[in-house]
């Protein structure tokens, strides 16, 4: 299996699951989630003492905040967000309408590459759910 960062397209990946495995293996990666907007995990692989559920749970409530913050300040729709905590980051986007991802990542893990590969693959990655 080929990881998203290296694909051209996602033409290599069949499933949500494959994508979701591709970065969880990145380094620096806690947890990875696909929610629905109604809060519950579509597909998920979490390590380090992250709390999945409660994650997923929280996410669409972030992602609405995100969203009224954006149309407040005149920057339209909302599409991807990194938010910087005390013990790392949590890159956040929506997918499409009724899908969003969330990306835990330890301190000092840069995130360039990722959010290049979320920017490039998005439509793709929707396409899959």
């Amino acid at each position: 299996m080929t990881s998203l960062l290296s694909i051209p397209s996602l033409a290599a990946v069949a499933t949500i699951r494959e994508v979701v495995e591709a970065l969880s293996r990145r380094s620096g990666v806690d947890a990875v989630m696909v929610v629905g907007r109604d809060g519950l995990p579509i597909d998920s692989r979490t390590a380090n003492g992250v709390d999945g559920d409660n994650v997923a749970a929280l996410l669409p409530s972030v992602i609405n905040g995100m969203a009224q913050l954006g149309q407040a300040g005149g920057r339209g729709e909302f599409g991807t967000a990194v938010l910087e905590f005390g013990s790392g980051l949590a890159v956040v986007a929506v997918l499409h309408a009724d899908a969003q991802l969330v990306v835990l990542v330890r301190p000092s893990t840069n995130v360039g590459a990722l959010l290049y590969d979320l920017r490039r693959h998005r439509s793709a990655i929707a396409g899959l759910l």
